[in-house]
């Protein structure tokens, strides 16, 4: 039994829930618990698609400091790459996910929101990647999902400076997608992703993989990624009742069932 991060299953939406009073710090262990349960969530045919939340006052205000001050470079070794694992698992699920961004997301805590498709996030949230003023810099995607983000010299200054990011630059410089009062994140992001619940899963399955693996690759390559996946939903239910509708009734009117 998981005991800092759950996966709450309601109508089809999957919400990820962080629950390590009082700032979710990411420790290793939750760090393990949120591997396991991206694996959940991509496993359950019942998740259609994924919220990951930290609560109404916070999202996640870093890694925990505590845990990693005292560890050898030996030590953070085989660590460091089991985090960055267990963060590409959340990155990896192959459903829409959407990060609802509460109070603090730092370090560890915007690593983690930097693996979802879109970000929500409250309009007095403080986002940023702090680690730098500990001697050390983010060792959970930040370097990487960051940059391809909000292009590298934005990047380079986050990192650089360790400084906060307020909400309105958040939104700004495309860091977050859309912001709203505090008290409606979870509402808002939940009414982003639950017209997913209904469509073609495969379908969004492929338009992921083929955004996310075609920008690590050549432009010509990222078209063969992408004619593959397209292809291969000529395979599916979904394609065969989609266009069935499309034919009949026009477009919007298909029931899909996720096969």
């Amino acid at each position: 039994m998981a005991e800092f991060v759950r996966l709450e299953v309601d109508g089809g939406v999957g919400t990820i829930r962080l629950d390590r009073p009082p700032m979710n710090a990411i420790s290793r262990a939750v760090g393990a618990e949120l591997r396991s349960v991206a694996a959940e969530a991509t496993a359950r045919d019942d998740v259609r698609a994924v919220i990951v939340y930290g609560g109404e006052k916070v999202f996640a205000a870093g890694a925990d400091v505590k845990e990693m001050a005292s560890l050898s470079f030996a030590e953070m070794a085989p660590i460091a790459r089991s985090v960055s694992a267990g963060l590409g698992a959340l990155a990896g699920i192959p459903k829409p996910t959407v990060a609802a961004i509460t109070g603090y997301a730092l370090g560890g805590g915007l690593e983690v929101v930097l693996t979802c498709d879109r970000r929500i996030a409250a309009d007095n949230a403080t986002l940023g990647v702090p680690e730098i003023l500990l001697g050390i810099i983010p060792g959970g995607g930040g370097t990487q999902r960051l940059a391809r983000l909000v292009g590298p010299a934005r990047a380079k200054d986050m990192v650089y400076t360790g400084r906060f990011v307020r909400a309105d630059e958040a939104l700004a410089i495309g860091l977050v997608d859309e912001l709203v009062p505090a008290a409606e994140v979870y509402a808002r992001a939940r009414a982003y992703v639950e017209p997913f619940a209904h469509g073609p899963a495969l379908a969004y399955a492929a338009a992921k993989k083929a955004i996310d693996a075609g920008l690590d690759v050549d432009l010509r390559t990222g078209l063969d990624i992408e004619s593959d996946q397209f292809a291969g939903l000529f395979a599916t239910d979904d394609q065969r009742v989609g266009m069935a509708s499309f034919v009949e009734h026009g477009p919007g009117k298909a029931t899909f069932t996720g096969r």
